[in-house]
C-alpha cells in the first residue's frame, strides 16, 4: 500500500498536465494554446523574447521557500526583463525539469500560482515542457515574450552624458530579505515592519512592469532590471553606453536608512543597496524630464564604470558562476 504524498513517479506525464492545465487561463492573444506541438500567437510587429531559470539549491532552497515562492521569483524576473525593453510581456512558456520523486501538490501549487499571476497581468500561458531528471534535481525555466506596441526597443547601449539616471522600485530590500532568511529563525521571529516586507520581497518579489513601457514612451536612453545589483547592472549600461554612471550616496540615503535597522548598520545597508540582487526594479537614464514613479541616482558622464561620489566602484553583486 502507497502511503504518503503523490509524487511524479506515481502518475503520467498526461495526468500531470491535466492537472496543471486548469490553472493556465485562456487569453485573447493566445491563438492556438496547449496541447499542440507549438503555441500560436497574435503579436502587432516586433516580438522580444527572454528566459530564465532556476534550480534548486542555487537559486532557491526548499528551507523556506515554497512552490508558490519559486513560481512568483520565476514570473517576476522573465516579465521585468521584457518591461525593461520597454515592451508589454503577452506570454510564457514553462519548463519543469524534475526529480520523479518530487510531490505533485509541489507542481500544482506552482502551476496555480504562475496561473493566477499571469491572469493578473493579462499574460497567457502558452505551453512548454516537462523532463524526468536525476536524483534531487529540480529546476525551472521560463521563457517570456512581449510586444513592442510599434516602439522601438530600449537599449542598455543608447545612454548618453548629461541623461539621468533614475529608478523605478526599491533598491536593496531583497539582499536585506535574503540576509535575514540566512540569520535564522531568531532573526525571522524578531523581523517587523520593514524587515518583514524585506523577507517577502525576497519570496515573492514583484516588479514595476508598467513603467517600462511608460518610460519608453517618455524617451528614455536605456533601460534594464535589476536583477544582479545596482553597481553590477550599472556597469554593464555603462559599458553598453561607453560611459560612466556618477551615483549619489545622497540620492541612496531613503534606501539605505530605512535598512540600517534591518541589517544593522549603515554600512551593511548600503552593501544591500549597492550588491543585492533579485530586487527586479528597472534602472534607465533619461535626457529629459523623469516619468511619473523613477527618482534620480544620479548623472551619466563622459569615462567609463560606476562611480560613487566620484569613487570608482567594482561592479560587485550577483554572478552566476564567479565565488
Amino acid at each position: 500500500m502507497v502511503t504518503g504524498p503523490r509524487t511524479l513517479a506515481q502518475v503520467s506525464e498526461g495526468a500531470l498536465l491535466a492537472e496543471i492545465f486548469p490553472y493556465f487561463a485562456a487569453h485573447d492573444g493566445l491563438l492556438i494554446g496547449p496541447g499542440d506541438d507549438a503555441a500560436v500567437i497574435a503579436t502587432s510587429g516586433s516580438v522580444v523574447a527572454t528566459t530564465d531559470a532556476m534550480v534548486r539549491g542555487r537559486d532557491w532552497v526548499d528551507e523556506w521557500s515554497t512552490a508558490a515562492d519559486v513560481a512568483t521569483k520565476a514570473f517576476t524576473q522573465n516579465v521585468a526583463d521584457v518591461a525593461a525593453m520597454g515592451a508589454v510581456p503577452t506570454s510564457l512558456l514553462v519548463t519543469l525539469v524534475a526529480d520523479p520523486q518530487t510531490p505533485v501538490q509541489w507542481a500544482v501549487d506552482f502551476a496555480r500560482t504562475l496561473g493566477r499571476l499571469a491572469q493578473q497581468s493579462s499574460v497567457a500561458v502558452a505551453g512548454g515542457d516537462l523532463s524526468s531528471a536525476p536524483t534531487g534535481t529540480l529546476m525551472i525555466s521560463i521563457a517570456a515574450l512581449g510586444d513592442l506596441g510599434g516602439r522601438a526597443p530600449v537599449l542598455r547601449s543608447g545612454a548618453r552624458p548629461g541623461d539621468t539616471v533614475a529608478v523605478c522600485g526599491t533598491l536593496g530590500r531583497s539582499a536585506a530579505g535574503l540576509a535575514l532568511l540566512q540569520a535564522g529563525a531568531a532573526a525571522l521571529t524578531e523581523a517587523d515592519g520593514v524587515g518583514a516586507e524585506c523577507v517577502a520581497h525576497h519570496l515573492r518579489p514583484t516588479a514595476p512592469v508598467e513603467a517600462g513601457p511608460r518610460a519608453a514612451a517618455a524617451g528614455a536612453t536605456a533601460m534594464l532590471d535589476l536583477s544582479d545589483g545596482l553597481l553590477r547592472d550599472g556597469d554593464r549600461i555603462a559599458r553598453a553606453s561607453g560611459v560612466r554612471l556618477a551615483l549619489d550616496s545622497a540620492l541612496l540615503r531613503p534606501d539605505t536608512e530605512v535598512l540600517e535597522p534591518v541589517v544593522g548598520g549603515a554600512e551593511p545597508a548600503l552593501e544591500c543597496v549597492l550588491a543585492g540582487g533579485e530586487e527586479h526594479s528597472l534602472l534607465a537614464t533619461f535626457a529629459g524630464e523623469l516619468p511619473t514613479g523613477w527618482r534620480p541616482l544620479g548623472r551619466v558622464e563622459e569615462g567609463e564604470g560606476v562611480t560613487l561620489d566620484g569613487v570608482p566602484q567594482a561592479p560587485r553583486g550577483w554572478d552566476h558562476f564567479a565565488g
